[in-house]
């Protein structure tokens, strides 16, 4: 029996303007909200990264976020 869809958390996030078009844009391609869609990115988080290349993304990322702060 497939588990039931309920979303059960609701936060405030904050997100870049980047990448709350690409979430738009893949929770659109997916024909999912935005809400859902980062469900799936969570649930499946393993199974859609690369564990090398999230690392050295994360390292840029973090490495720049201060700039981009201001």
């Amino acid at each position: 029996m497939p588990k039931r869809f309920k979303l059960t958390r609701r936060f405030p996030i904050a997100m870049t303007e980047d990448g709350y078009r690409r979430l738009k844009r893949f929770a659109n391609d997916a024909a999912l909200d935005e809400g859902e869609a980062l469900s799936f990115l969570f649930e499946h988080f393993d199974s859609v990264t690369n564990s090398e290349n999230l690392t050295a993304r994360l390292r840029l990322f973090n490495s720049d976020l201060e700039a981009r702060k201001r």
